[in-house]
């Protein structure tokens, strides 16, 4: 598991959005003109480290910005958090505030994040500017597309404003949460088990714990848990087939070992296939738009065509020597010829 980990690009490139990516964004409602750029959070004037509650510093730094500045900035980024939140009702940002801008350099994004605060109940939510990178707003589309949560984001040029999603970060529930005596570790392995079978189909990489948040939800008679990914950074980057799954990280060990103390095989398959079922049929309720985002991102490359075509390989050897991974020359086209393989043996389950 080390082995893989050091296999990840410690410094992944970033792509600029392509013309027709950004046609398929504006149809969709994902691209429109911002009151801010990322480039304007840049020029703050100092900041002061994040620490958490034990005093560590987070690698954060909550940043300042000239005061002549600082009222306008504000007033943008409430503006900002309408259009993600409420379509851009100006209403809506009479009674928000905002109280902290971070910033953080570790991590490809260099994302700033935003704290609101809502001044009637104190209520307070994140959201984030970073650098508009295509193979991550790629992957946050197939994550509203293919996975059973929705998410919100617009980019504006060099700029991307992505919505906050809430969760315990996995390293965080593995550490503090996960030997609770009321949660039980079944659907726990269970959810593990859907998370890794639905971001190797849709070819997300690099879920180490951290990259992940669990939701979790009182039921009426028990505590379910939803995985969510929070980082699209490593969508169909990598060249390596078994970044794409989180159970060869390091990271996950301890989920691993509770699905394989809990689960025998047969339920592991039973599950896989579960996910892989859902999958096609929000495919299938999703086939405009899908077609339109294969044709938009088509030729974008997203990695380097080393990666491109390491992973053509081992996906091709994957899917029974399967020869059209062959001829993809665009992470893309892997992820889309990767999907219709589950496609067609999904269809030739259903006819035999």
């Amino acid at each position: 598991m080390q082995q893989l980990n050091d296999h990840i690009s410690k410094r992944k490139i970033t792509y600029a959005v392509s013309k027709p990516f950004k046609k398929y964004l504006k149809r969709y409602f994902r691209e429109l003109s911002l009151p801010v750029s990322y480039n304007t959070l840049k020029h703050f004037s100092f900041g002061i480290p994040v620490l958490d509650k034990e005093g560590k510093d987070t690698l954060w730094e909550t940043v300042f910005y000239n005061p002549t500045l600082t009222d306008e900035i504000h007033a943008a980024l409430k503006r900002v958090y309408s259009l993600l939140k409420s379509s851009g009702h100006t209403q809506a940002e009479e009674h928000l505030n905002i109280e902290r801008i971070d910033y953080c350099l570790f991590g490809n994004s260099k994302p700033f994040r935003i704290k609101i605060v809502n001044n009637y109940n104190e209520v307070y939510d994140y959201f984030y500017l970073k650098i508009a990178d295509s193979s991550r707003i790629f992957g946050m589309e197939l994550e509203h597309l293919l996975s059973p949560y929705s998410i919100n984001f617009l980019i504006d040029d060099n700029t991307l404003a992505e919505e906050h999603i809430s969760g315990v970060p996995g390293d965080m529930f593995i550490k503090n949460y996960l030997n609770r005596p009321e949660y039980n570790p079944k659907k726990i392995a269970k959810e593990f088990v859907k998370f890794n079978e639905r971001c190797f189909v849709r070819l997300l990489g690099d879920m180490r714990s951290y990259n992940f948040v669990f939701d979790i939800t009182q039921d009426f008679d028990d505590i379910q848990f939803r995985i969510r990914a929070i980082d699209f950074d490593q969508q169909s980057y990598e060249g390596s087939k078994n970044i794409y799954l989180p159970q060869f990280f390091k990271e996950n060990k301890v989920l691993v070992q509770l699905v394989q103390e809990l689960l025998i095989p047969n339920v592991i398959k039973q599950y896989q296939q579960e996910e892989r079922s859902q999958i096609i049929l929000r495919v299938k309720a999703q086939r405009q738009r899908l077609r339109d985002l294969r044709v938009a991102a088509a030729d974008e490359s997203l990695s380097t065509p080393e990666k491109i075509n390491q992973l053509a390989n081992e996906l091709s050897q994957y899917h029974n020597g399967e020869p059209a991974f062959l001829k993809c020359s665009t992470m893309p086209e892997l992820m889309y010829q990767h999907l219709k393989a589950f496609l067609l043996a999904d269809r030739q389950k259903a006819s035999n």
